[in-house]
């Protein structure tokens, strides 16, 4: 075992309230065990999610890129590699990440307003915006905002 104390990680969590409004909030993952990932391997510290069915897909956004509004195509996890992007989600906040920030998108279900579904999201600056996105086979919650610890 190790002396260190379990560590944390940040995302932000975009989610749908119980009234089907898009909105965000800063959560932590912090269910990290010390543990190898099999016994031939030495403890590291990992935070498991439960099995599902996954897919992954790499993106590039190009400068100057913002999409319209949408919903997360499925309840999905998006790590930003390179570059910066924004999220607005339909409440109002607009959070900025760049590298080695994630967040879970689980805007699924929401109600149009004012033309709004969702989020809408863009590259921040002038370079693109790399990223890795693992899309979950998985139902969407409703109102769970940091569902992951």
């Amino acid at each position: 075992m190790t002396d260190q104390q379990s560590p944390r990680m940040p995302y932000w969590h975009v989610y749908t309230d119980a009234e089907g409004v898009s909105r965000q909030k800063r959560c932590e993952l912090s269910s990290f065990v010390f543990e190898g990932v099999n016994a031939e391997v030495a403890p590291q510290w990992n935070d498991k999610m439960d099995p599902s069915k996954a897919g992954v897909t790499f993106t590039v956004l190009p400068a100057g890129w913002i999409g319209d509004w949408h919903e997360n195509p499925k309840p999905q996890w998006i790590a930003v590699l390179t570059g910066r992007w924004f999220v607005e989600t339909m409440d109002g906040t607009r959070v900025e990440m760049g590298p080695g920030e994630i967040m879970f998108g689980e805007d699924q279900n929401t109600k149009e307003s004012d033309g709004r579904t969702g989020h809408r999201s863009g590259t921040v600056g002038d370079q693109p915006c790399t990223m890795i996105v693992t899309g979950l086979d998985v139902e969407p919650t409703v109102d769970l905002p940091g569902r992951f610890k």
